[in-house]
């Protein structure tokens, strides 16, 4: 049996808001619904004060609107939203990436995450993302850049004629590729590869709204 330490996760309020984000972005949960919050708290597994938090985040990104009956309305998502919501991850989790390696931060959390690449598996494979990104924000050693990327952070941004197969050889090959020059300091190429990293992403979610 492998002795492996589970990987680092974003908090479960940020957890929360994610999995909304990223059902919303997908039209899984669609314009107008509803959200109650002990019935979202329900589905999700957790308590109700983390998706009470997590509504909070989801009304500022004006995602959703707050109802007096603690539960919200579904604004829904243009092709303009993902641009600008992708636009502005690029941005931060590039800036992250300069301060890795300006910083010389340790990168053994990174890299633990890339070695679990070669064996991880593709319907798995969400959390290993999550965890790769999340690491390079927290050794970017910006404790407020960790806190906004953490509020934007939406899962696994899959296409829609993308299977999850697909999808994890393609960003397991951009991760290898971030983590090869954050290794040897390369601070404008590491800044680039996450940045066009991040734009595929865009690109690929952006097929939802243009194909479907």
């Amino acid at each position: 049996m492998l002795n492996l330490r589970p990987v680092k996760l974003l908090p479960v309020r940020e957890q929360a808001a994610a999995s909304l984000r990223e059902a919303i972005i997908t039209k899984n949960i669609k314009q107008g619904e509803v959200l109650a919050l002990e019935a979202t708290a329900k589905a999700l597994g957790i308590s109700a004060t983390p998706v009470r938090e997590a509504f909070q985040i989801l009304a500022r990104d004006g995602l959703i609107e707050l109802a007096q009956n603690r539960g919200a309305v579904v604004l829904g998502m243009t092709a303009k939203n993902i641009r600008e919501h992708y636009e502005i991850r690029a941005a931060l989790e590039a800036e992250a990436c300069r301060l890795v390696c300006e910083k010389q931060a340790d990168l053994g959390e990174i890299e633990r995450c890339v070695n679990h690449l070669v064996s991880y598996d593709a319907e798995n494979y969400s959390d290993l993302n999550q965890s790769f990104h999340y690491n390079i924000w927290l050794a970017s050693g910006n404790s407020r850049l960790v806190n906004m990327l953490s509020e934007l952070w939406n899962g696994l941004s899959m296409g829609v004629r993308t299977t999850r197969d697909q999808y994890a050889k393609v960003s397991r090959s951009e991760h290898e590729e971030i983590f090869a020059e954050l290794k040897a300091r390369n601070t404008e190429k590491a800044a680039g590869a996450m940045r066009a990293h991040i734009l595929r992403s865009m690109n690929d979610m952006l097929t939802r709204y243009i194909e479907s």
